[in-house]
């Protein structure tokens, strides 16, 4: 048996964003870049470990946002419609740098790239890349959770706890409807937990959770083993996980951490801001607005503005090297660890948003590949596990009450309520009060107009709760966006709620609606009585 177990944990999530009402639209390149440099880097990862006969372990949450728009197929054109821009524009590039041979490499590397991603998403899993998380979930090697349905952060929904459940509840039957089986763990959005959310996951079928490091170390009684076992929440039966501190600051931070090596390429010099304006016109939205392109020839270098070309192979033997150091760290850390665990293996818990990986640190799913293919052949002290497994395996878990944490900047709820964004709680409240109202006061919908206005009604509270929109509102990007996302939602839904009480339902601007905000097509409103 090893001394210890390292449970790596993926959280994939962006926020619904679709817009059928225009031709394109530039924050849809969220979604797009996550697909060409994430999601799909990932599965090609999973692909080489299962040809090559690796026994790894990898856990990926999917939130019910991402899966709706991954099953979208308007946004499944427009991705393929992206990615032969891209493709055009690398093949312009070859052409133009065909005389500098330390950056037509690159164009070339880019252009091999951008054809790999097309003809995985279109030939190898029919446009939708759920079919491909689905096919390594049932080989039992990806465990993958749910989250709540679009995010809502649950430490700011007390006052409405119907409204949490419908979150939890929502984001099991997506899963469900996606994946084929409810799941047995669950992302909590931003890690927010507070006391009787618990209960909630229990509720809906729920085995465990992560909470941030806080929420384990300030748990009541203090936990033997630290952030290093499982708790059993005492009044649901519920085990709560927590990050591990060391392990995760190695990767995610970009001054101590892996990702900011000078030999990685760098993520802010991109070909969108740096080509001739008309060159690159083709290419770029119909606003004529210069954005990442996705195709960056300078390495980190250092600190200042003068960048070298990115070299692709020195950048691998880095990430292989930072993932043996990381092997090292963990090996090292279960051997400390050891004569304090009453002889129990322990269980590192290391957390990470999954569009670090690829997305802002490009070698990250070479770095994963390397980790899992040294930690399975290179050492026999830790392995990789999923927490079901690791539940199974040691049943015997202590009793203790996680405390209120979250993991944004200072650990509670600081960066979703604060000057930026505190407006806007009182109308999402106010909603949700609403919806349990209208939900108790229609308890069989009555006709079908009627119950698709009540249906809609719960998708508009839910798209206005995602904690996306008040996270933007405070790091200061896309502000008016996010701004403009909130107040839709909650408009649509408040005029809902006045034609459902007044018995005159708009058919065709709810048609509009129901067209515009599809996601969950099997949600049910009652789940809010």
């Amino acid at each position: 048996m090893p001394l210890g177990y390292l449970c790596l944990v993926l959280h994939a999530h962006l926020p619904f964003v679709r817009h059928p009402e225009y031709e394109d639209f530039l924050e849809e390149d969220w979604f797009y870049e996550a697909i060409t440099e994430t999601y799909i880097p990932l599965l090609e990862v999973m692909d080489g470990l299962e040809r090559d006969g690796a026994d790894w372990r990898l856990t990926m949450s999917v939130t019910p946002t991402l899966a709706a728009m991954l099953a979208d197929p308007l946004l499944q054109y427009r991705y393929v419609r992206h990615i032969d821009n891209l493709l055009s524009l690398a093949g312009k590039e070859i052409e133009r740098t065909r005389w500098q041979p330390e950056v037509n490499h690159l164009a070339h590397m880019y252009h091999q790239r951008f054809h790999r991603a097309r003809e995985v998403f279109v030939n190898q899993y029919g446009n939708n890349l759920i079919n491909g998380f689905r096919r390594f979930f049932q080989t039992g090697k990806l465990e993958i959770i749910t989250c709540g349905a679009t995010h809502g952060f649950f430490p700011l929904m007390q006052t409405n706890w119907n409204a949490v459940r419908a979150q939890v509840e929502i984001g099991c039957r997506e899963f469900e409807r996606h994946f084929g089986k409810r799941p047995q763990g669950l992302w909590l959005p931003e890690c927010g937990y507070a006391p009787g959310v618990d209960e909630v996951l229990r509720d809906a079928g729920i085995r465990y959770f992560f909470v941030d490091t806080h929420g384990v170390l300030y748990a009541e009684p203090r936990p033997k083993f630290g952030v290093y076992a499982p708790i059993i929440c005492p009044k649901s039966g519920v085990a709560a996980l927590a990050r591990d501190t060391e392990s995760s600051k190695q990767v995610w931070s970009a001054i101590e951490g892996y990702p900011g090596d000078y030999q990685y390429r760098e993520f802010y010099r991109d070909v969108g801001f740096d080509l001739d304006y008309e060159y690159l016109k083709p290419h770029l939205h119909q606003t004529g607005m210069r954005t990442h392109l996705g195709i960056k020839y300078h390495k980190i270098t250092g600190r200042g503005q003068n960048k070298e070309y990115y070299d692709p192979h020195a950048a691998l033997e880095k990430a292989a090297s930072h993932a043996g150091n990381f092997m090292f760290n963990r090996e090292k850390q279960v051997e400390w660890l050891a004569g304090s665990m009453d002889g129990r293996p322990s269980l590192i818990v290391a957390p990470y948003d999954a569009e670090l990986f690829g997305h802002w640190w490009f070698e990250g799913p070479d770095w994963i590949n390397f980790l899992l293919r040294k930690v399975h052949w290179d050492q026999q002290t830790i392995k990789m596990i999923t927490v079901p497994e690791y539940l199974d395996k040691f049943p015997k878990i202590q009793l203790s009450q996680p405390s209120f944490s979250s993991w944004g900047h200072k650990g509670y709820c600081e960066v979703w309520l604060e000057g930026s964004n505190d407006w806007l709680y009182r109308h999402l409240h106010e909603d949700a009060d609403r919806m349990v109202d209208l939900a108790r006061h229609y308890p069989d919908g009555g006709n079908p107009l009627r119950r698709r206005a009540l249906n809609q009604a719960a998708r508009e509270l839910l798209l206005a709760q995602s904690s996306d929109w008040a996270f933007i509102m405070k790091t200061g990007t896309m502000v008016e966006y996010a701004a403009q996302r909130t107040k839709i939602h909650v408009l649509n839904f408040n005029t809902l709620y006045d034609q459902l009480k007044s018995n005159d339902i708009d058919e065709s601007w709810l048609s509009q609606i129901e067209r515009r905000h599809n996601l969950f097509p099997d949600i049910d409103y009652r789940i809010y009585a």
